[in-house]
């Protein structure tokens, strides 16, 4: 946690120097116990600029090979990543989010999966509602605006631009009357109300974002 703290102290510094971020319901973040922050996933900076507007600590998963690297592996593991194995089944770190909400923590989940394009959010997977449905953990929709222009595929370097996070409402777990288990059919209509959600905190970033953009 200390490694983690002083990281994240860190990032909060260059973000305020590089970019002019303007966040709205990050109040949110910070609320006890399992949580699932599903955001839309624009660029590699996404899951950064998150944890420096929370005061939780943010597990995250990510490519097994980030954690090769001198230096970047040592802190990946410090700040709590969980290393995904590409090629392999998603079921083991699907296993090992699972372990890490029923502990408490709070993760990001793209509900996207891989970075998109755009201001539309794209189709969505269902690992977030799994997740929920298993944990009882809530999921919240975040939408970022200006990431991608920020930090573009490809880019080494950190360019100057206007960032936006919106963070939404909390919302509960899918259910199953009588004490079932919750069915596939319940998390896909799950994952829909989320792909609604998250719509509309996204386009209120973009929103935003263009009424701060000369």
């Amino acid at each position: 946690m200390v490694i983690y703290r002083t990281f994240r102290s860190f990032l909060r510094q260059v973000v305020n120097r590089w970019l002019r971020l303007r966040s709205e319901g990050t109040d949110v973040l910070d609320l006890p116990g399992p949580m699932i922050l599903a955001p839309v996933h624009r660029s590699h900076l996404d899951s950064v600029l998150i944890a420096t507007v929370s005061n939780r600590r943010i597990r995250a998963l990510g490519k097994e090979s980030l954690f090769t690297v001198p230096v970047l592996g040592y802190l990946c593991a410090a700040l709590g990543a969980i290393p995904v194995r590409r090629g392999e089944a998603a079921s083991d770190a699907m296993k090992a989010a699972k372990g890490l909400l029923e502990q408490g923590e709070s993760m990001i989940v793209f509900p996207e999966g891989t970075r998109q394009s755009g201001d539309d959010v794209g189709e969505l997977f269902d690992g977030a509602g799994w997740l929920a449905a298993r944990t009882g953990a809530r999921v919240v929709p975040i939408g970022i605006a200006g990431t991608r222009e920020a930090l573009p595929s490809g880019a080494k370097m950190l360019k100057r631009s206007q960032v936006v996070i919106v963070v939404g409402n909390p919302m509960d777990p899918p259910s199953a009357a009588n004490g079932r288990r919750v069915s596939r059919d319940e998390i896909a209509a799950y994952t829909v109300r989320l792909g609604t959600e998250l719509q509309a905190v996204q386009t209120r970033a973009v929103e935003l974002r263009r009424s701060n953009v000369p």
